[in-house]
């Protein structure tokens, strides 16, 4: 008997019993599909956190002051003023992993253009905090040398501040007022979306650092330079971890901080909260998968179950296909074939779910998912490898039978 022969006699085998088939095909169907539809859900929580990466820009840690002590009285989080503008100048010259070290400040103020206006984040910073975000423009230019020394009255605007203000109109070069100061727009940043916390970070407007202090927040902070934080990007291929203990000291010995006492300042790792983020995404989806991979390998008993009983009804008609020249190899070809047309359609028919499922959790529960190829034939090959296995029994059985015994069968 040929490969073509055994198929066609498995496939009239199994559509002589319908219903015993499919309930046997259930549980591989069930696997398949929840193990296509945990790997779309996973991969989409990982692509989400990749995004919010890049959104954030690579290789990124904020440094932001501590809490400050007021008469043993703790006060909270970013309350200690003891950041300043020299201190991220020291961070970008003396620490060699670091690329930039971006210091700013950020007040919320009101907007005005003509009848429109809008309350968004005003941040005094340096070109440099564009650098450390991996942020460009869409459109105008950054700050000049001379403007950011001089505390010009210019201001470069995030794309919902520039719609909110302007509508379709090109705000370059227009005149707003921020907190009553008059600045001239002369750029406008490219769009970035939300970050990982949900908040939009095209509402911004940027100012040079000095305007900032002098003309926007106009405080005793201008006199010492203090800062709200310090955005800190290092070089690519250099460890973060590295470049983390290096800021940490360096400041602690700016500030001789004695050995014991409370840091005036935190690091926060950006990247690495977001590698964090990614790596829990990526053990969830294995785990949820492992107990998705469970029914597959029910179902392949089942498989098994039926095939022995299909064993036992076609005694007979075993003995015989053999007694009329039929090899052993002959039996264990159509047997073993019969449980991996059972896996294959049962696999299909769980793709098709696996899709439908993907779908309606990327539609109504409003996750991000991403249903690959290789989720497919991964599922798939798994569901065919199970009827292989599961089906070896039942089909080395069949094949040992001797045709005068199976023949004698009632």
């Amino acid at each position: 008997m040929n490969t073509l022969s055994a198929m066609r006699s498995a496939w009239r085998a199994l559509r002589a019993n319908p219903l015993r088939s499919l309930l046997t095909m259930l549980g591989i169907i069930i696997g398949v599909a929840a193990v296509i539809t945990m790997i779309a859900i996973g991969q989409g929580a990982t692509e989400r956190v990749q995004e919010h990466m890049k959104v954030l820009g690579a290789n990124v840690m904020l440094v932001l002051p501590g809490s400050s002590n007021s008469g043993g009285v703790r006060q909270g989080a970013q309350s200690s003023q003891a950041l300043n503008e020299v201190d991220a100048q020291a961070i970008a010259l003396e620490v060699p992993e670091v690329q930039v070290a971006a210091p700013s400040s950020r007040a919320t103020v009101q907007a005005v253009y003509g009848g429109t206006n809008w309350s968004t984040p005003v941040f005094g910073a340096t070109n440099d905090y564009l650098e450390a975000r991996d942020w460009p423009l869409a459109s105008g230019r950054l700050f000049e040398a001379a403007e950011a020394q001089g505390a010009a009255k210019v201001v470069i605007l995030g794309q919902t501040v520039a719609r909110e203000l302007f509508g379709d109109q090109d705000p370059v070069d227009q005149v707003i007022r921020l907190r009553n100061v008059p600045v001239t727009v002369i750029g406008v940043l490219a769009l970035k979306g939300q970050n990982s916390w949900g908040s939009d970070q095209d509402d911004i407007a940027i100012v040079p650092l000095n305007t900032f202090r002098n003309r926007i927040q106009g405080d005793a902070a201008g006199r010492v330079k203090r800062v709200a934080s310090i955005s800190v990007k290092v070089r690519d291929g250099n460890d973060m971890k590295v470049a983390e203990d290096n800021i940490r000291e360096l400041l602690l010995q700016r500030m001789r901080v004695q050995p014991g006492a409370d840091e005036p300042f935190r690091i926060r790792n950006l990247t690495e909260m977001l590698q964090a983020q990614e790596e829990s995404s990526r053990t969830m989806t294995l785990l949820l998968s492992a107990v998705a991979g469970v029914s597959l390998i029910v179902g392949g008993i089942g498989i098994m179950n039926i095939m022995l009983v299909s064993v036992t009804e076609r005694t007979r008609e075993i003995g015989l296909r053999m007694a009329v020249g039929a090899r052993g190899r002959d039996i264990l070809t159509q047997f073993l074939i019969e449980a991996v047309t059972l896996s294959l359609i049962g696999g299909a028919i769980g793709v098709l779910l696996g899709a439908i499922a993907t779908w309606a959790v990327g539609q109504f529960a409003g996750w991000q998912v991403s249903m690959t190829l290789n989720s497919i034939v991964l599922a798939a090959g798994f569901s065919a490898l199970v009827g292989v296995f599961f089906g070896f029994y039942p089909a080395k059985r069949a094949s040992e039978l001797l045709p005068i015994q199976a023949l004698r069968h009632e």
